[in-house]
């Protein structure tokens, strides 16, 4: 087993899984306090790299793309200091850093663990219920239903409509954004058969996110834990179901042949059978078969 404990959390790895614990020191963010205890699968990991620094070093664990709910639901734009697979190493500890690096990677080569994008969700994402205060409201999630409750900074056209409320089955994409200089970021949840969005301070399924705090960060979360119960982007195409075959087409009989002629064959059939060519019962076949075409 391979363990490296530093102010900024805990990584230990069985030889199954990476366990990610985050640090008590203050300077851990408050998503990576709620997220708490990660248990990365081995076959959910792409790579993991050691960066040596002068003041701190860090190491950066990978998980494959599509794997992780958190990374999926916000796009890769969580800073650094909220990132659960970011660590950051005392340089005294470097060398144990390092060891924890191979360990990882001979494990990932001799399990031949694909490092290329999955189709499914392999880690579980947030527990619910979760609540995180945005810009202009708290939003909030029991696993079935996303509320954004507005409050003072919320736009008149928010308000008018008041909280929103709508089920995580109805949701067709999630977009996270964080705020960044001056410009404001958005949680904003697009709903089946919707039409173009307004801007975000107008949107009632949108929340903005001001930038003011770290504790908007925990939006994420909420991001994530919607992310986890959307159909997965890869995800194989769910076969249509085979087209329902169409009744056999008619084959049209051919038209009846003219009475003369049926009539003809009828006397051509009798004098085949007063001369014995044809039996009684051939006889009465052939009659019986040109009578049904009349």
């Amino acid at each position: 087993m391979a363990e490296i404990i530093q102010k900024d959390g805990t990584w230990t790895f069985d030889g199954d899984a990476v366990r990610v614990v985050p640090g008590r020191d203050k300077d851990v963010g408050p998503l990576r306090q709620a997220l708490g205890e990660l248990s990365v699968p081995l076959h959910a990991i792409a790579g993991i790299s050691y960066e040596p620094g002068r003041k701190a070093g860090r190491l950066r664990l990978r998980p494959r793309d599509g794997a992780d709910p958190l990374t999926q639901g916000t796009a890769g734009r969580l800073p650094d200091t909220a990132d659960p697979y970011k660590l950051a190493v005392d340089p005294a500890r470097a060398a144990v850093a390092e060891y924890f690096v191979d360990e990882v990677r001979n494990a990932l080569l001799l399990d031949r663990v694909d490092p290329g994008p999955t189709d499914a969700y392999l880690l579980p994402g947030p527990p619910v219920p979760v609540t995180a205060e945005a810009g202009d409201a708290t939003v909030s999630f029991d696993g079935d239903t996303i509320t954004l409750d507005w409050n003072w900074t919320a736009e008149d056209a928010k308000h008018s409509v008041g909280p929103s409320r709508f089920r995580v089955a109805d949701v067709r994409a999630v977009e996270w954004v964080p705020a960044k200089g001056l410009s404001n970021g958005r949680l904003r949840f697009t709903l089946a058969g919707a039409q173009a969005a307004p801007a975000p301070k107008y949107d009632p399924y949108a929340a903005e996110l001001f930038g003011f705090g770290k504790k908007e960060l925990l939006t994420a979360l909420v991001a994530a834990a919607v992310t986890v119960r959307l159909p997965h982007p890869a995800a194989p195409a769910t076969p249509t179901a085979p087209a329902t075959p169409s009744a056999p087409t008619a084959i049209p009989r051919p038209a009846s042949p003219d009475h003369d002629v049926l009539l003809r064959r009828l006397r051509e059939l009798g004098e085949l059978h007063k001369e014995g060519v044809l039996t009684a019962d051939e006889f009465l076949a052939a009659k019986t078969a040109i009578l049904g075409d009349f």
